[in-house]
């Protein structure tokens, strides 16, 4: 093979000499001497920090100034791992309270049948403060069209009474001791209107996902120790726990809606 070189300008700092058969690179520990490359040089290119030189061995080598130190710092594969795994974990905790809530919301509605849950989203004026009512009675389901209301403190009857008749679920019947509720049975415009709603707060539930997903995104694209390829990966994990979400919300919204339209 002919010998072939190379002559870079002072601009570069630095030399090219010597290029043969054999891929070989020689860095003199001199850092203002010359830098050998034995090969076929195909390109070369340089910069304030560098020069580039390549050749059909693929062999990039790199020059660094006089008097300025360069450190390159790799996270490890253990560490790519565990912060991956840390981010799905933190992006599944955060879908399963998006879950949570859809699933109060459906709760909340009213149906043909009682649900002590019915009532977890009525609040009560109790001295002075808005509470869940939840939190200051006991709620249970005697029969399949009444609920029995048991506040721990019988002094709240009244403030309960009214709240229960401002969340229009019924007619609350307050005997001095405990609230009764009648479930009154729902007409079928009613139970279409009530299917709507419980679609909307399920598609709210999905766009609540998609946005999980999406924050966990950008999370990954700011983490400076993740390569192009290792995002690119996690996305397309993070993808699949997406999917696996928005079909828990399929499921339990059409559990909700045949609960809904059944008489």
């Amino acid at each position: 093979m002919a010998m072939s070189s190379l002559s870079i300008s002072p601009a570069t700092s630095s030399s090219m000499r010597s290029i043969c058969q054999q891929p070989k690179i020689k860095i003199n520990p001199n850092p203002k001497s010359l830098l050998s490359l034995q090969g076929n040089l195909l390109s070369w290119s340089s910069s304030v920090s560098c020069v580039k030189l390549r050749a059909r061995n693929a062999v990039v080598v790199k020059v660094l100034p006089e008097k300025r130190n360069a450190t390159i710092k790799c996270a490890t594969m253990e560490e790519i791992e565990a912060e991956k795994s840390l981010i799905e974990k933190n992006t599944r905790e955060r879908m399963e309270k998006a879950i949570d809530s859809v699933l109060s919301n459906f709760n909340s509605i009213r149906t043909g049948r009682s649900n002590p849950a019915m009532l977890d989203k009525v609040e009560v004026e109790y001295y002075g403060s808005p509470v869940l009512l939840k939190t200051i009675a006991q709620i249970s389901s005697p029969d399949s069209s009444s609920l029995l209301v048991q506040p721990y403190d019988k002094s709240s009857l009244k403030a309960i009474e009214k709240a229960i008749v401002s969340s229009d679920l019924g007619t609350p019947s307050n005997d001095g001791e405990v609230i009764r509720l009648s479930i009154p049975q729902l007409t079928a415009d009613r139970r279409k209107e009530l299917t709507k709603i419980v679609s909307k707060q399920a598609e709210e539930g999905k766009v609540a996902i998609r946005n999980i997903r999406r924050d966990a995104i950008k999370k990954l694209e700011k983490e400076k120790k993740f390569s192009e390829d290792n995002v690119k990966d996690l996305s397309a994990d993070l993808q699949k726990v997406t999917d696996e979400y928005m079909k828990k919300i399929d499921t339990i919204f059409k559990q909700k809606e045949k609960e809904v339209l059944t008489v």
